[in-house]
């Protein structure tokens, strides 16, 4: 085992070890399935931990893990921790612990602290009349456009994996799903096709684009342009891909 904590959550070292070892017999799973799995756990002072196991990598990557690039597992507490002194919002990175054996890493995990949000950006997306979807729309935007001035390029800018809170009539924005991430200057095109992912719905692209555009000062016609089209590229590769899985599917039938 090779772990790393957070100096706030070493006195708990001990027990967070010892849960992550009998992961797959104790606490609430939130979803799992073939990739990976996520659960919530109660620490014995109450606090309430998120737990994400990460697959088995196949052999390459098993080597590759070990002894090439940094795991899943400590790039996501690494990113946290680059995220939180950036000033951006993600649940507290809490720790990441690893499994070797055989050719290299088996089993990772990363921890980070239990939040429940108000909505993710997923809410939006399907449903146009929740109180104050206007502004939450143009919040996210101001939310996306700071990583963008912050150098950070979240690859996996997606609607399940921006968490919504709202504070006295403000709301707040924190990233989950950090394994993926660039810190490098973006350019204007970089910059929309990063926002390609969030929807597939022309409006929310409208009012996105008129909130970047104030912000950025571009024109509204060019944001709008950029970043519908690749809105629309990704989505056309998208339903490509799943009428494809559709068909593997089928046949395996």
């Amino acid at each position: 085992m090779n772990s790393t904590f957070s100096a706030e959550y070493l006195p708990y070292k001990n027990e967070i070890e010892a849960i992550i070892e009998n992961f797959n017999t104790t606490g609430k799973v939130i979803y799992g399935g073939s990739r990976n799995t996520l659960k919530t756990i109660d620490l014995t002072n109450g606090q309430t931990l998120n737990i994400k196991a990460f697959k088995v990598p196949n052999l390459i990557n098993q080597f590759a893990y070990r002894f090439v690039r940094a795991s899943k597992a400590k790039r996501s507490f690494d990113y946290a921790n680059k995220l939180t002194s950036l000033g951006i919002g993600t649940p507290t990175p809490v720790a990441y612990v690893e499994f070797y054996g055989g050719l290299g890493l088996q089993h990772s995990y990363y921890i980070s602290c239990h939040e429940e949000p108000l909505y993710t950006y997923r809410d939006l997306v399907h449903d146009s009349d929740l109180p104050d979807y206007d502004k939450i729309l143009r919040d996210f935007t101001a939310f996306s456009y700071e990583l963008h001035e912050k150098e950070v390029e979240f690859l996996d800018h997606s609607p399940g994996n921006t968490l919504i809170f709202e504070a006295q009539g403000t709301y707040e924005f924190k990233l989950v799903d950090l394994n993926r991430m660039n810190f490098r200057a973006l350019s204007f095109d970089d910059r929309m096709r990063n926002m390609r992912r969030l929807t597939p719905q022309k409006k929310m692209v409208e009012v996105m684009s008129d909130a970047y555009a104030k912000l950025s000062g571009h024109p509204f016609e060019d944001v709008f342009q950029k970043m519908w089209f690749y809105t629309e590229e990704f989505q056309t590769k998208f339903q490509r891909k799943r009428r494809l899985k559709k068909c593997l599917k089928f046949w395996k039938k």
